[in-house]
């Protein structure tokens, strides 16, 4: 494929508020893109938007019935065209499947797949007029089952399958999708998903961001970044499902609650 050049571009980034999703912005605008901000902060989206000088806020909460069309609906009413989709929105919870909430793992479904679908299938005609493309962050959790994280990594296999695929298929019409499957990274994900998913050591933002955009230019399917990250990855090819699932149990068990010392008396 031809080389890419952003300059000059217009790329909408969901999740734009934090994390991945603002490095994404930051480093896109230091190249010369005009940015459509998406997430549910608008106080967040507009000091960034102030702070870059070329860019649009979109406040959504892509979770909700008919947001992503809404969004879409946003974006043509301002008369604009996106070249780049970056679907970087996503959340996951950590804990036994049964004790969480029915509607927080359902969230967890509309925002990592279905909005991600649904934003996907809207812009990818305007992005192959434009010959731009999508590059849909996913996980190294897509790669082989998450006990205690179960239906995250169900949604995050959904991504690989389908970016992969779609890449494939839109190729030769001149349009890139990737596949940036992150492992543990330095943001706000772990505050929602809670400690016991926290592994410790975390990846800087900004170098998968790097990666990311260098494999989009490279016209790649997909990129893992960090590379005990992609020996994990492709060493679980060589292992059963089912063992590669028990030893996940084992290392991702939540922990039992600490007992509290019997009471010894009044004070």
């Amino acid at each position: 494929m031809n080389t890419f050049d952003f300059a000059g571009k217009t790329v909408l980034v969901t999740g734009a508020s934090m994390g991945i999703g603002e490095v994404f912005a930051r480093e896109l605008s230091r190249r010369g893109a005009t940015l459509l901000l998406v997430a549910r902060s608008e106080a967040r989206l507009k000091a960034l938007s102030e702070e870059l000088g070329n860019a649009h806020v979109l406040t959504a909460d892509l979770t909700a019935p008919g947001a992503a069309q809404r969004l879409f609906d946003a974006v043509t009413a301002r008369g604009l065209e996106v070249d780049v989709l970056i679907n970087n929105a996503g959340f996951g919870i950590h804990g036994r499947f049964g004790d969480l909430s029915l509607a927080e793992q359902r969230e967890e479904i509309d925002l990592n797949v279905v909005a991600l679908y649904e934003l996907t299938h809207l812009f990818l005609p305007m992005i192959e007029r434009r010959q731009g493309g999508v590059i849909q962050v996913c996980s190294v959790a897509g790669y082989q089952p998450i006990p205690y994280m179960a239906v995250y990594g169900a949604t995050k296999a959904f991504v690989l399958s389908f970016s992969e695929a779609l890449w494939a298929e839109y190729r030769p019409r001149g349009v890139r999708v990737l596949c940036l499957s992150p492992g543990a990274t330095e943001t706000a994900f772990f505050a929602r998903s809670g400690p016991g998913a926290d592994p410790g050591r975390k990846a800087r933002p900004e170098d998968v961001v790097q990666l990311g955009l260098a494999a989009f230019i490279a016209g790649r399917a997909s990129v893992v970044h960090g590379g005990a990250n992609k020996l994990m990855t492709f060493a679980s090819r060589f292992f059963g499902r089912e063992f590669v699932a028990k030893a996940g149990e084992r290392m991702t068990r939540p922990k039992a609650p600490a007992l509290l010392p019997p009471a010894t008396g009044a004070r």
